[in-house]
């Protein structure tokens, strides 16, 4: 292959990770490689179309899996963590709600179902945390 064409699929690899696609950093390696196989035809050192396949392949393959997972937790370990769920929110109740007792409220424009999982009574038009969710109930405590 000619030296512009394996720079070329080494560009649009490393562009479509960094632009495009979240593919958990895959495409930088085998972009890389095909980058390196390229430059080393540009500076002359000229080998046969199998001989360049093979380093490709060598080259993407060992970077892959040497590299990849270190370089990627290095770069997302400072990412905030994602939240899954309603947990540790905040609701106002229009009811008393007793322990151990459950009532209907609004919570992100929908109708919800709520249990009361502290010790005391929360007042009506009172907060609630959210505890945790069981299916479509709301496991609350007062705050």
């Amino acid at each position: 292959m000619q030296w512009w064409a394996w720079i070329a699929v080494g560009a649009i690899l490393l562009g479509s990770e960094l632009a495009l696609v979240n593919a958990q950093f895959y495409l930088v390696f085998i972009g890389s490689a095909a980058l390196f196989v390229g430059f080393l035809e540009l500076a002359g050192l000229k080998a046969p179309d199998w001989m360049q396949w093979t380093l490709f392949t060598l080259l993407a393959g060992f970077s892959m899996v040497a590299f990849r997972r270190r370089v990627y937790e290095y770069l997302r370990h400072n990412l905030p963590a994602m939240k899954s769920g309603p947990q540790g929110e905040t609701v106002i109740l229009p009811a008393a709600l007793p322990p151990g007792e459950s009532c209907r409220l609004e919570f992100r424009g929908s109708s919800w179902s709520a249990v009361n999982a502290g010790n005391s009574v929360i007042g009506a038009g009172e907060r609630a945390r959210i505890q945790r969710v069981d299916g479509l109930t709301l496991v609350v405590h007062g705050e």
